[in-house]
């Protein structure tokens, strides 16, 4: 697994082409609802302090298969809000997304300085299961506050500190996530 910085116009014009599919965006919320989130604001996005992405890779293959990501980043405080999305969508429930997302968590309390990470997910949405992985906690609801084609849906709100936070191991993961079949 690898972590790629948003910093070539062909990484940045696929994860806006993620983005911008209505599978992916109706579970997120970057600010000014239907906003549509094209290569040119991802670079601006990419460049402020707030805003920590890295497109993440499988290590046989050379593209990215999603992103990652970390807004409202507050070193002050030391907060960010985790996020996520599974571009590629043959690579999806493959484990990809918790490992990238545990590789941006190091990254954020290591090297950023933070001491929690907050996330949401709206119900329904089976990324809770890529959460528990992680060692999110949940924390709360905000209800009927997310609308999905017309129809409110509460928001599951989930935290994690930096001491909770053990980074996940691909070799560990694919012990733990699939194991071996044993042959009779």
């Amino acid at each position: 697994m690898r972590l790629l910085p948003l910093d070539t116009s062909e990484v940045l014009e696929v994860v806006a082409g993620w983005l911008a599919q209505k599978e992916n965006s109706q579970w997120l919320d970057f600010g000014n609802r239907g906003q549509i989130v094209t290569p040119a604001l991802l670079r601006i996005m990419a460049q402020r302090e707030g805003h920590f992405m890295r497109a993440y890779a499988s290590d046989q293959a050379a593209a990215p298969i999603g992103v990652v990501g970390l807004n409202s980043v507050d070193r002050y405080t030391g907060t960010g809000t985790l996020w996520a999305v599974a571009g590629e969508k043959s690579f999806a429930n493959r484990g990809y997304v918790s490992l990238a997302s545990s590789r941006l968590l190091t990254l954020a309390f290591r090297d950023l300085g933070l001491r929690a990470v907050n996330t949401w997910i709206v119900e329904g949405n089976p990324s809770v299961r890529s959460l528990r992985r992680l060692n999110f906690r949940f924390v709360g609801k905000q209800r009927k506050c997310h609308l999905i084609d017309g129809q409110p849906r509460d928001r599951l709100l989930f935290d994690l500190l930096a001491s909770e936070h053990r980074e996940l191991d691909d070799e560990r993961w694919r012990r733990i996530e699939r194991p071996q079949r044993e042959e009779a």
